[in-house]
């Protein structure tokens, strides 16, 4: 959290204020903010320099400036950005001045965000790919990617669709709400899915994510748009945060368990447990 769809909020909010404008001057409060740099050298790279575009690649907010110069933020679990917020608003790690007068404001309160250079498209690139796989909301995800992605492993699939060099953007809110929707239960080892259960994941990964970009992104602990206003998907759940609530498909009580170190929502007659394997 904040996951696809709530970065894709955040950056459609910001585009109307962001491209095209100067970066004028640029405060970096907390300077571990973007390490392993000093945050002079980052200064230095960005103040006097045209936003050409402000792009999204999974989790990641691509700031395009001239001369091919790219600041990546990823928001991690709490990064927020707001336009003209109150002076006196909490945690604020990066200010950014625009020609226009605006201010924006980088809040983070547990200091887990990052903003990072790379230099020319060709630092862009080498940067991505090895960190993140298929875009899902791009028109390439569906069933047989995910099933070539897959090949060779064992390991149950809601750690893989959360492991971002398979799918890029999908968090621990909507693998959930994903896999329910496909009526795959989280801990099936991804060598025992079928090719219709991986058509199924696919659009359910594709259905959750639309549904929570339609809806602002999710607030559970500190998300809001750039205007400071939470988003609603929350109240629309399937199954993520409803443990003991009965299930809107069938009435079976919603359990919580941990897959992957992870908390995880399931109905059990939705998605049926995985038999052992033999021995």
């Amino acid at each position: 959290m904040p996951e696809l769809p709530e970065v894709e909020t955040i950056r459609r909010g910001l585009v109307p204020f962001v491209e095209g404008r100067t970066l004028t001057r640029l405060e970096i409060l907390d300077p571990r903010w973007c390490l392993p740099r000093a945050p002079e050298e980052v200064v230095d790279a960005l103040v006097g320099r045209r936003i050409e575009r402000l792009g999204r690649r999974g989790k990641y907010l691509i700031w395009t400036f001239t001369d091919e110069i790219h600041l990546l933020v990823h928001l991690r679990m709490t990064g927020t950005f707001l336009v003209d917020a109150d002076e006196d608003e909490r945690y604020q790690r990066v200010r950014l001045h625009l020609d226009d007068g605006r201010l924006l404001r980088y809040c983070d309160p547990r200091r887990f965000g990052t903003g990072e250079l790379a230099l020319g498209d060709a630092g862009l690139a080498a940067f991505l790919a090895p960190r993140l796989g298929v875009e899902p909301l791009d028109g390439e995800l569906d069933g047989a990617r995910l099933r070539a992605e897959a090949r060779g492993r064992r390991a149950p699939v809601k750690p893989f669709l959360l492991d971002q060099r398979r799918v890029a953007g999908v968090g621990n809110i909507y693998a959930d709400e994903a896999l329910h929707r496909a009526g795959v239960h989280p801990l099936r080892p991804v060598d025992r899915i079928t090719p219709k259960q991986w058509d199924a994941i696919a659009d359910g990964i594709v259905a959750a994510l639309t549904a929570g970009l339609e809806a602002g992104g999710a607030t559970i602990d500190d998300f809001r748009n750039v205007e400071g206003v939470y988003g609603g998907f929350q109240h629309e759940f399937l199954v993520h945060l409803r443990k003991g609530e009965p299930c809107d498909t069938c009435g079976t009580t919603i359990r919580k368990l941990v897959v992957g170190g992870r908390g995880t929502y399931v109905c059990e007659r939705c998605q049926p447990r995985p038999r052992a394997r033999r021995a």
